[in-house]
């Protein structure tokens, strides 16, 4: 048999504990995130700037 209760509820969580976590994810959802977001869309849209600079816009050859 197993050393340890199956049945028992999980144990509370103390009120601090929940208040960090809380804390953590609104600093992650509206601060950390959105930066990289903007960073990432922002680094992808400079990386295809400079492509284009060296191989030129897409689509045919001009006349």
């Amino acid at each position: 048999m197993a050393d340890y209760p199956v049945n028992d509820p999980p144990a509370k969580e103390p009120k601090s504990r929940r208040r960090s976590e809380i804390a953590t994810f609104l600093v992650l959802a509206f601060g950390i995130w959105p930066v990289v977001a903007v960073g990432v869309v922002g680094g992808y849209g400079f990386l295809v700037w400079m492509y284009q600079i060296i191989a030129g816009p897409p689509g045919p050859p001009g006349h």
